[in-house]
C-alpha cells in the first residue's frame, strides 16, 4: 500500500520527486535577436503609449502641499511651516513599528512632527499621475466647432 493518501500530483511531493521528471516546460533563453513574441517582458511590464505618466511627488505631511525632494536639516513646508525633517514626513515611519520607525534607533524621538536630526532621514515620496492636458490652442476648441458645425 502506498504512503499516500491522495494520488493526485503535488500532493506531499518535495523536490527530490520533481527532480527526477525531466523539465519539459522548460524553454532555452531567447537568442538576443529572436523576435518580440519570444522574448520575455521586462520586469516592467508591457509598455503602452497612451498610458497615462507619473511622476514621484513629495508633499507636506500636515497640509499636502507640493515640497522640493531635497529636505536639509532646517527644512519647513513654505504653505504651513511645518518641519520637513522630521519622523511624519519620513519613509521609515511607522506608528505600528517599535519607536514608530522600521529602522532599529536606540530611543523614540518625540514629538514626531518636531525638526530632528535623525541620520536614518529618508523623504516620503508618492508616485502621482500626469493627468494635466495639454495646453489648448488659443482658437475656438475642436468640441466647440463640433458643436456649431452641427447647426450649420
Amino acid at each position: 500500500m502506498s504512503e499516500r493518501k491522495y494520488r493526485q500530483h503535488g500532493y506531499q511531493d518535495d523536490d527530490r520527486d520533481r527532480s527526477r521528471q525531466p523539465d519539459r516546460d522548460r524553454r532555452p533563453p531567447p537568442e538576443p535577436g529572436a523576435p518580440a513574441a519570444t522574448r520575455r517582458l521586462s520586469s516592467e511590464g508591457a509598455r503602452n503609449p497612451n498610458l497615462m505618466g507619473s511622476h514621484e511627488v513629495v508633499k507636506c505631511a500636515r497640509c499636502g502641499a507640493p515640497v522640493d525632494p531635497g529636505i536639509l536639516l532646517l527644512s519647513t513646508c513654505a504653505r504651513c511651516s511645518q518641519a520637513l525633517h522630521s519622523c511624519v514626513q519620513c519613509a521609515n515611519f511607522d506608528t505600528s513599528a517599535t519607536f514608530e520607525c522600521t529602522q532599529r534607533i536606540p530611543a523614540r524621538i518625540s514629538p514626531k512632527d518636531a525638526a530632528n536630526d535623525c541620520t536614518l532621514f529618508a523623504v516620503r515620496a508618492s508616485w502621482e499621475r500626469e493627468t494635466s492636458s495639454k495646453v489648448a490652442p488659443s482658437g475656438v476648441s475642436s468640441a466647440q466647432k463640433a458643436f456649431d458645425d452641427l447647426f450649420k
